[in-house]
């Protein structure tokens, strides 16, 4: 194992897995927010607890995104 040189930094596709990330996520928000009217007291707040989490995780995809795109360009 200690002949095992590392993996070249591939990011010729990061832009693009990120991008499912991010529309995974908003998925998971949405199907969140359709099981908002079933769920208990409890449920609700984890629930919104976790889209607070989610939504910054967007936001960190989505600046992630930005500087990958310029990377790609030069």
């Amino acid at each position: 194992m200690a002949n095992e040189k590392p993996n070249p930094d591939n990011r010729s596709d990061n832009v693009d897995r990120l991008q499912e990330k991010v529309q995974d996520t908003i998925e998971n928000i949405e199907a969140s927010h359709d099981a908002l009217p079933y769920a208990t007291e409890d449920e609700k707040r984890n629930i919104e607890k976790k889209n607070k989490r989610r939504n910054e995780s967007l936001r960190a995809m989505r600046d992630e995104i930005k500087e990958e795109a310029r990377y790609q360009q030069y």
